[in-house]
């Protein structure tokens, strides 16, 4: 059952994304070679409680899982879609690889999710030459992103969103992770309704004033198909190609969407 958020709720949940934006911002400026997935994880656990918040991820349980998740932020790397755990097996960055940090909190009881996609620089702070099909894989995860959330208006539907990042995706090659979703946020981590980053127009629930999810395209260079590492939580591209993930949590007003995990 989609549950509409007050505008009371809604200007705290846009207080609670200014801090998780924030927290993203602060963990990705400690992004460079020779850190590993452990150290960054660390570093957000230490933001949380100095912004006076809690991890919404940590301690969570998803329907299917066998074990609560156990780190403060998920931090997935290169082949790794979403749900990457930094702190069981600790990766060490290089130059050169993706990393997808991807966070949630809980500020006054209401959750808010966010996500980006990074590129690890050199040690002089230098990007490194980066294949051009790499750059654009960034590129237009991000800009499907914007896109859906221009959808996301009183009087459309979830369709429309997924029906514009879609099309994204086809026209520059790129592959959309059909089985995760973007979902209803904010009185718990998973809500009602899921946003697939696929779909037809005018199809799938109405939306309404008082909406709030996250809109989090999903692609890859190489599949639509993905597979769970030994772990229970990692998702992995089935064939092992790049994966980015783009993520806002919005609200949808009777003015328009308004992004509510930005700074």
């Amino acid at each position: 059952m989609i549950k509409l958020k007050t505008k009371e709720e809604i200007e705290n949940l846009k207080r609670g994304g200014q801090k998780l934006a924030t927290i993203v911002d602060e963990v990705a400026q400690n992004i460079k070679p020779g850190i590993s997935t452990l150290e960054l994880d660390d570093i957000a656990g230490k933001l949380f409680e100095l912004h006076g918040v809690r991890s919404s991820f940590k301690g969570y349980t998803p329907v299917g899982a066998d074990r609560p998740y156990p780190a403060n932020i998920c931090i997935s790397m290169n082949n790794e879609i979403v749900h990457g755990i930094p702190n069981e097996e600790p990766k060490m960055l290089k130059a050169g690889d993706l990393i997808t940090i991807d966070a949630g909190l809980i500020y006054e009881g209401l959750y808010t999710d966010h996500a980006r996609t990074f590129i690890v620089k050199s040690n002089d702070g230098q990007e490194i030459e980066i294949p051009k099909e790499v750059k654009k894989l960034l590129a237009k995860t991000e800009e499907a992103m914007y896109a859906g959330i221009k959808q996301a208006k009183v009087g459309n539907r979830i369709g429309d969103i997924g029906a514009v990042i879609s099309e994204i995706a086809k026209d520059a090659g790129l592959f959309v992770i059909k089985d995760l979703t973007g979902h209803g946020v904010g009185y718990g981590v998973h809500e009602d309704p899921f946003v697939p980053n696929w779909g037809n127009k005018g199809e799938g629930e109405l939306i309404e004033e008082g909406l709030v999810i996250a809109i989090e395209p999903m692609f890859s260079l190489g599949t639509s198909y993905i597979k769970t590492a030994n772990d229970g939580y990692t998702y992995l591209t089935d064939d092992d190609s790049l994966s980015a993930q783009f993520e806002h949590t919005i609200a949808v007003t009777a003015d328009g969407p308004i992004i509510l995990t930005k700074k």
